[in-house]
């Protein structure tokens, strides 16, 4: 538990540093709601890494203990125009499809799968620069970054197998293969196994992290879309994309202990908002955002995306959600709250050719879209959040 208690205060350190610096920049009251939001995250993290069972039941993916977070004041954003261009960083070729990206706020590390291009590209958000380009990832599709460990898991489909980098130096230590197309990747901290989504495989492969072995195959009865952990749920959830279902994993059993049907077609990406008990999930055969309210699995929105949609992202101090949709655009939403119950506005789209892949920044709400090809060249496109 020591490196996860480190991890909380390390972002209470950062936090109260960042409130100091902006105290005087009219911030207050966003920071405010993001000291709350993480530390409530972090504090159940630590509750969870004292041990305990998946909390998921037939109809609720929330502990009954669970209290809820004061709700988030904010007023609607009255812009038009979301995102705003800071700057194109060209990358090394080929100009060729990016995937997932797995930000390190500890670091500022941004890691990005280039999949066709066989890389692992790191790029700094505080220097702005890129730090590396590496090849040796073919088919690199997921990517997720595990500061206290000083590990990063990247799925490498050419290989059907993850690789294990270690942060430091960014050396592959070590190989866990037999997967059949490995894709999304999670980590449950109190047991130290990383989870990962084997799409063809029709399954979620779970590797133990102290050993960088293979320990269980999962089967899910249908295609694996994206895998995510839930610190307030302890749970591994995953979205089983041709059954139109989440799937509930308790990670210490490594069991399925619980499925809710999703009414969309495909739902192959999602993110859960843990303190506001929310998840967002995205289904590629209709072009449909849902929001499914974790207290109770049922589905309280439905909305429209850009075609094809893939890849999320959330600031939680401006409550925007990022959807990054393969037909070009990011589809751009925002969380807004009546008492303890939260809602999902649209507001906007950002057109980008291949724009399928998202991540950002909340210290500085700047928005990271690898693009593949701007002007024959692959382009790693920084936008920032307008109000």
């Amino acid at each position: 538990m020591a490196f996860v208690l480190k991890a909380v205060r390390r972002t209470a350190l950062a936090l109260g540093e960042w409130v100091a610096m902006k105290a005087a920049t009219g911030m207050v009251t966003r920071l405010v709601a993001l000291v709350v939001s993480t530390l409530f995250a972090s504090s159940a993290l630590a509750a969870q890494a004292r041990g305990g069972a998946c909390a998921a039941t037939g109809t609720s993916m929330t502990p009954t203990a669970w209290v809820a977070p004061n709700a988030r004041a904010r007023t609607p954003s009255a812009g038009s125009t979301p995102l705003a261009l800071v700057a194109d960083v060209p990358l090394p070729d080929p100009a060729k499809r990016f995937d997932y990206q797995s930000f390190d706020s500890t670091t500022g590390r941004l890691y990005i799968s280039h999949m066709r291009g066989d890389r692992l590209v790191v790029f700094d958000t505080r220097a702005q620069k890129l730090v590396a380009s590496n090849e040796g990832f073919p088919g690199a599709t997921g990517v997720w970054a595990v500061p206290e460990l000083h590990r990063v898991y990247v799925s490498v489909t050419g290989r059907h197998e993850v690789a294990v980098v270690d942060d430091r130096t960014l050396a592959v230590v070590a190989h866990v293969g037999d997967i059949r197309f490995p894709d999304g990747i999670a980590f449950a901290p109190a047991e130290q196994k990383v989870f990962v989504s084997d799409e063809s495989g029709e399954a979620d492969v779970v590797i133990e992290a102290r050993s960088n072995t293979k320990a269980e195959r999962i089967a899910l009865g249908g295609e694996a879309g994206n895998t995510h952990y839930d610190a307030v749920s302890h749970c591994i959830v995953v979205a089983v994309q041709t059954k139109n279902e989440l799937a509930a994993i308790d990670p210490a059993s490594e069991r399925i202990v619980a499925r809710y049907p999703i009414a969309c077609d495909h739902p192959h990406g999602f993110l859960i908002d843990e303190p506001n008990r929310l998840a967002f999930v995205t289904c590629q055969g209709d072009a449909k955002l849902l929001v499914v309210d974790l207290r109770t699995m049922r589905t309280t929105a439905t909305l429209r995306t850009a075609d094809d949609p893939d890849v999320l992202a959330l600031d939680p101090v401006l409550g925007r959600l990022y959807v990054g949709c393969e037909g070009g655009a990011v589809s751009v939403f925002e969380e807004r709250f009546s008492g303890q119950q939260a809602s999902l506005a649209p507001f906007g789209e950002y057109r980008a050719p291949h724009a399928h892949s998202v991540s950002v920044d909340p210290a500085t709400h700047r928005v990271y879209v690898p693009l593949q090809d701007v002007n024959g060249k692959p382009t790693l496109r920084i936008l920032e959040a307008r109000p």
